[in-house]
């Protein structure tokens, strides 16, 4: 994972000018204000070194992100990238949960078009082992983890007030009178794999001044979206704690890759375990493997020794990876059609 590239403008003199292979491929995240998810941000990067992807992270930030933080990710390897904030009009964010609505300013990752496929990761997240593969997945399409709706957040939906939940259709069916056709499948937008695209973006924010908001802000409106061409891909890639209690039938801890701090109380760099389901053994596991990752040095990022070998560095694109974990989770997968992905070599 390589710092972000100086432009030639800024270089002082003597830098050396030639081209530097930048990759197609980039993991991204998202980073507001000047609070504590900072630290999030640098556990993900370490996270990402310790799986040896040789792919790097952008983080995108907001103006307000204080001048010590970033250079606090630049330190880390990663890319920072300022972009301005989206606000939708104001009589579209009143049913929106207040600390939702900063979100829709990660529509400007769309913007990102250096990049042909990015994957992008909330600053709440970790990531255990190397999902490369994932930038393999056909083109043309939006893939992520399919959402839970049995937490009470979700009490104002008609699959809550039922007892209906895409993860586990078989328990509550979907009536067939008085609540009309059953929702699209829903996914959860703190990871996704996805293609940056300048005509898409555009079309987004268009979109976006005639969308009424919902409570879970640009979730939602992702959703409603991408309906079209959502492909669902195993719950290892983003497990959201809360499934831990809520389905625990579907999730082999040993097998997870990709783990989501999103319930109360679960930040890493701040947990204490008095909140709720928070003094079970299995989140205080997990806690501890995010922590230990934060606090090895080992995985600090290590500067190259001269800018002209900053400079002259070629990073590689992907070598060959295995996909036969991704696959087998995708034959395990139960009732929904999870979506296959070609060799990686």
């Amino acid at each position: 994972m390589a710092p972000e590239l100086v432009p030639s403008a800024m270089k002082p003199a003597g830098y050396c000018t030639r081209p530097v292979t930048v990759p197609s491929r980039a993991y991204v995240t998202f980073l507001a204000g000047n609070g504590d998810y900072v630290k999030g941000v640098v556990g993900l990067a370490k996270g990402l070194r310790k799986v040896k992807t040789p792919y790097p992270l952008v983080v995108a930030v907001l103006p307000d992100v204080p001048e010590e933080h970033r250079r606090i990710l630049l330190s880390q390897g990663c890319i920072v990238r300022e972009i301005d904030p989206v606000y939708p009009p104001d009589n579209q964010t009143q049913f929106a949960m207040a600390y939702y609505v900063i979100n829709y300013s990660k529509l400007r990752i769309w913007e990102f078009v250096e990049y042909s496929k990015m994957i992008y990761l909330d600053g709440d997240i970790q990531v255990f082992e190397n999902i490369d593969h994932l930038f393999d997945l056909p083109d043309g399409y939006l893939y992520a983890v399919m959402d839970c709706f049995c937490e009470k957040t979700w009490s104002h939906t008609p699959q809550y007030k039922i007892g209906y939940c895409q993860q586990c259709p078989e328990k509550v069916k979907w009536p067939a009178r008085g609540f009309g056709q059953p929702t699209s499948l829903y996914f959860n937008a703190g990871m996704f794999v996805y293609e940056p695209s300048l005509s898409m973006y555009e079309d987004l924010l268009k979109t976006l001044k005639i969308t009424p908001s919902t409570p879970f802000a640009e979730q939602d409106f992702l959703n409603v979206y991408f309906r079209e061409i959502y492909k669902p891909i195993p719950l290892v890639y983003n497990l959201v704690l809360a499934m831990l209690w809520r389905h625990p039938e579907n999730v082999e801890l040993d097998k997870v890759k990709v783990v989501h701090y999103c319930a109360a109380g679960s930040k890493p760099w701040r947990y204490t375990g008095k909140e709720d389901n928070m003094q079970r053994e299995d989140i205080k596991v997990l806690v501890k493997k995010w922590r230990d990752i934060y606090n090895d040095e080992s995985l600090d990022y290590k500067k190259p020794p001269t800018p002209a070998a900053t400079a002259t560095a070629t990073v590689g694109e992907a070598e060959a990876v295995n996909m036969q974990p991704f696959l087998a989770a995708l034959s395990e997968a139960g009732a929904v059609q999870f979506v296959t992905a070609p060799s990686a070599a």
